[in-house]
């Protein structure tokens, strides 16, 4: 897709400002903290049966609910935090969301190596820039693996989808298209 700027972006992109924000400066760009990562993993968790355009924008009232996504903080919420949380029409509300963050703030808190270094380690080989979206999948082995060793360490609403949709954000894996003007992963 060609933007207005006469740029080519990956077709996802053109649709709102946001989108194209996210897309030119964030998406698929390496992540490699923990707090970045749990927002992203957070964040993807919260948009799940949701449009993405409804998380960007309220990315910055979740930044403020959540403590800016500072794992130690987050993971030391209380139940006065959980009912500010429900109560905040900011955010999406949904319970069992938000509880599964809270959650998974304290499985983060307590991981030996830290999120960062778990995640990462699932990254698989950079491959070629998909040519079509619809040669970009949903899920893929890392993705299933990394899912599957979320939840057995006690993370909750991280299944496969999610933790591709993660991977993608995080730039563990390139899926902008070729052609695209997004610089490749080369951190990975």
């Amino acid at each position: 897709m060609i933007g207005a700027d006469g740029r080519g972006r990956c077709p996802w992109a053109g649709s709102a400002p946001e989108y194209v924000e996210y897309h030119d400066d964030e998406w698929g760009r390496p992540v490699r903290t923990d707090d970045g990562l749990f927002e992203r993993l957070t964040l993807e968790a919260f948009q799940s049966g949701l449009a993405w355009i409804t998380i960007l924008r309220k990315r910055p009232a979740f930044r403020q609910a959540f403590a800016g996504f500072r794992i130690g903080k987050v993971a030391a919420f209380g139940e006065a935090d959980r009912e500010r949380l429900l109560a905040d029409a900011g955010i999406v509300r949904n319970r069992a969301k938000i509880d599964a963050a809270l959650g998974n703030a304290r499985v983060a808190a307590e991981l030996p190596g830290g999120l960062a270094a778990l995640i990462w380690s699932y990254a698989p080989k950079q491959r070629p820039r998909p040519k079509r979206l619809a040669d970009v999948p949903a899920t893929s082995p890392e993705s299933v693996a990394l899912a599957k060793e979320l939840k057995r360490r006690g993370f909750r609403f991280v299944g496969p989808t999610t933790a591709y949709a993660l991977m993608q954000a995080a730039g563990l894996v390139d899926d902008h298209l070729a052609g695209c003007i997004a610089p490749g992963n080369t951190a990975a």
